[in-house]
């Protein structure tokens, strides 16, 4: 088994609750549970030594490996080829569609040669608590039960399991078209173990399994020239969303780093305001309504929560239930990612002023007309009272949407949000006919446009920059257009998008900005953002380079990973880093798709 396999190296299973990552060699050696925020069960990811695996692979290592999705489904096929014989197991998670949390969540995982005769080997290391907890191994003739504090793990398998200190093996043997079943369940509440499923119900619940994400599949509206990397990427979004709350984290895991050996590592497992919000447009383009309704009610759930209180009116991000985060914390026992230290949990950014996140959350709030969403009277309350905080708040210094630990400044996307947040509040007021102090939103909305234009205007670079009086240049603000705070072919947008690719793009690969000429109060470096490569192609393709966004969007295709997958960035050697899957990431690629698609028809029409 690979210490630290590369983090591309992996594909997702989940139930729209939890996930887990399968390495391209049959192991799970990340899981959390019972939601994604809870502490790991397996984190070999973080440590190989102290995390916990679940490896089920051929006991041999010769060969060669392949993984791959069943098509149009969360369904994970790793496939073995050796001199033996052809092997396969199957990974997936059934579904939850209960639409309520859930304290149980079951790991389904089979095995069966299809040629010859193979051996596999069966090895269960589950660490509770981030490898903090010990657990007590009671191991019976219907299987192994881990008896964590306040969390069970119950594996079951078809064939037998023989004691290794605290953890368990097996080993079987398969001819060709036999196959055996091995299902691991996290119990948070500890309610005995689920009966030994038999063969006709493991068959049964693969065919419910791959028949629910077909048939999600089918409801998407998208029909343009890129379906199988748009269709992943939605799969992608649905399997890290908090199906109970409708709230998608940022992404599955914690603690991969952005930089190998560096301290960029953070926790995504929460839901961010700016995320989320900007995910309703990617979902309503696809015509997945349910999902982006229940965002929507998440999102203004979140406002109505502050409307008779005073101070900020929104955090950056929150749990999956909602609730806010309470601190970051440093695992002092974990290695990390190829000795990636630290590995945090949680995460400190939750309490930074971030006021761009006003403009995704009424973005988003206006884009949910289009399917019939109206705030009641006390949800337009809060989003009224929300733009009233704002216009006494917007010219504040603030820590921007890419969370910089190096002091507060005048971040330029900031005011642009702001900006987004005026606007889509005055079309919303007007829209619903709800009583609203116009005059000020929009004595505020053109003040900060004024402004901007400016000060965040750079004469030297011919751009808009980072911050006032600097001349870095950032990638947030190709959201410039999508919002309409610029026109698409507005001499200086052109100008702004001519320097972004001299000075931040690589080989079609975009740079959030350059630490090293704006310190963000971290050490190291880190790659080419994946989310911003998308926001270009999304820009190129307004400002009608149709030919170079077409280009540029295809050759990022070549960076997923072998199930079409991608983290947060791309390395200097094409290596995927920081957290995987990236949520961010795949909404921005289908943004990019659907906004491409429809320039390359209009052009041809």
């Amino acid at each position: 088994m690979d210490r630290y396999p590369p983090i591309a190296d992996h594909g997702l299973v989940g139930d729209l609750q939890c996930s887990a990552l399968v390495s391209a060699k049959g192991v799970v050696d990340w899981f959390a549970a019972p939601r994604f925020d809870s502490p790991s069960v397996f984190a070999a990811l973080l440590d190989h030594d102290r995390g916990g695996w679940f490896r089920l692979a051929p006991s041999s290592t010769e060969g060669t490996w392949k993984q791959l999705y069943y098509p149009d489904t969360a369904v994970l096929v790793t496939r073995f080829m050796s001199p033996d014989g052809v092997g396969e197991v199957l990974d997936w998670m059934p579904p939850d569609r209960s639409g309520t949390a859930s304290a149980r969540h079951r790991l389904v995982r089979t095995v069966r040669t299809v040629r010859g005769t193979m051996e596999f080997t069966l090895e269960c290391r589950p660490r509770f608590d981030y490898g903090r907890a010990r657990h007590e191994l009671v191991l019976g003739p219907d299987g192994a039960a881990f008896r964590g504090p306040g969390i069970t793990a119950f594996l079951q398998s078809a064939f037998p399991l023989e004691r290794d200190g605290q953890d368990v093996r097996g080993t079987v043997t398969l001819r060709a078209g036999e196959r055996a079943a091995a299902v691991f369940t996290v119990d948070g509440a500890d309610a005995g173990a689920p009966p030994p499923p038999t063969a006709p119900e493991i068959e049964e619940d693969l065919a419910e399994t791959v028949e629910f994400w077909q048939n999600w599949v089918r409801n998407s509206r998208y029909r343009g020239r890129w379906p199988d990397m748009v269709h992943r990427s939605a799969i992608t979004l649905k399997l890290l969303t908090y199906a109970p709350t409708g709230a998608p984290v940022a992404a599955a895991t914690m603690g991969l780093p952005e930089q190998i050996g560096g301290e960029r590592n953070w926790d995504y497992r929460y839901t961010w305001v700016r995320d989320g919000a900007l995910s309703l447009r990617a979902l309503l383009d696809l015509g997945f309504t349910e999902e982006a309704t229940a965002f929507t009610h998440w999102l203004r759930e979140r406002l109505m929560e502050r409307l008779d209180q005073d101070g900020e009116r929104l955090q950056i991000m929150y749990r999956v239930d909602g609730t806010p985060l309470d601190g970051e914390e440093i695992l002092e026992h974990f290695e990390g990612y190829r000795g990636s230290f630290p590995v945090r949990v949680g995460n400190a950014a939750a309490d930074q002023l971030q006021l761009d996140i006003y403009g995704e959350a009424l973005y988003g709030l206006s884009e949910s007309r289009e399917i019939g969403i109206q705030a009641d009277h006390r949800g337009w309350k809060a989003v009224s009272r929300t733009l009233d905080w704002l216009a006494d708040n917007w010219d504040r210094p603030d820590e921007g949407i890419w969370e910089t630990r190096g002091g507060r400044k005048d971040f330029t996307y900031s005011r642009v949000m702001c900006w987004a947040a005026f606007n889509r509040g005055l079309r919303l007021a007007r829209d619903w006919s709800r009583p609203a102090d116009t005059e000020r939103w929009t004595r505020a909305r053109d003040t900060v446009l004024e402004q901007v234009m400016e000060r965040g205007w750079n004469e030297k670079e011919k751009a808009y920059v980072q911050y006032y009086g600097g001349g870095v240049l950032d990638a947030s603000l190709l959201l410039a257009p999508r919002v309409g705070f610029l026109g698409a072919k507005d001499p200086t947008w052109l100008s702004t998008l001519d320097a972004m690719g001299r000075t931040l793009v690589s080989d079609s690969l975009v740079y959030r900005y350059d630490p090293a000429a704006s310190p963000d109060g971290l050490r190291g470096s880190e790659g080419t953002f994946s989310l911003c490569t998308f926001l270009y192609v999304d820009a190129l393709a307004r400002s009608g380079r149709l030919a170079e966004a077409r280009y540029t969007f295809e050759k990022m295709h070549t960076y997923a990973n072998h199930v079409g997958l991608f983290a947060e960035e791309v390395g200097p050697s094409g290596e995927q880093l920081g957290n995987f899957p990236q949520a961010f990431t795949h909404l921005s690629l289908i943004m990019a798709a659907t906004t491409l698609d429809e320039a390359l028809d209009r052009r041809r029409g």
